[in-house]
């Protein structure tokens, strides 16, 4: 599994002009599902990202983890984190396929819920504008593989 974690002070996704998900501080969470993934895989990804220590502690050091900063998660499914980049168009044939994707996608999303963190998303598979207010920045970029 892949992902690309923003934290975000507001971030939100919208499916035909309809917002479907939306958040304020928290992580964006764009994930991208391989078809070597499983379920130990995802559950570990939710675990880091979600004890992923990059908000700021009383002294300006990134201390804290999402809990204690009070955030949620906007999670967006993105196939294109397995983009074949040897040629000016970029393939997906390494990204799984929907009968696998899916249900870790909906897996991910569960394991942070447990965790007991609101859990926004958009729709795997659809056409979705991601609109967010990027803090810092600060990205760190998660591969499983």
């Amino acid at each position: 599994m892949r992902a690309v974690v923003t934290r975000v002070n507001s971030a939100s996704v919208a499916i035909g002009g309809e917002t479907a998900g939306a958040i304020d501080k928290g992580f964006l969470v764009l994930l991208g599902v391989g078809p070597q993934d499983n379920e130990a895989i995802c559950d570990k990804l939710a675990e880091k990202i979600c004890n992923l220590r990059i908000f700021e502690d009383e002294n300006g050091k990134m201390n804290l983890n999402l809990e204690q900063a009070g955030g949620a998660l906007l999670v967006v499914s993105q196939f294109t984190l397995y983009a074949d980049t040897s040629s000016r168009r970029p393939g997906f044939s390494r990204a799984a396929k929907p009968d696998l994707a899916v249900p870790l996608y909906e897996r991910f999303m569960d394991q942070c819920r447990q965790r007991g963190f609101q859990v926004e998303h958009g729709q795997f598979g659809a056409d979705m504008q991601v609109s967010s207010v990027n803090d810092g920045p600060v990205t760190i970029l998660f591969d499983m593989d």
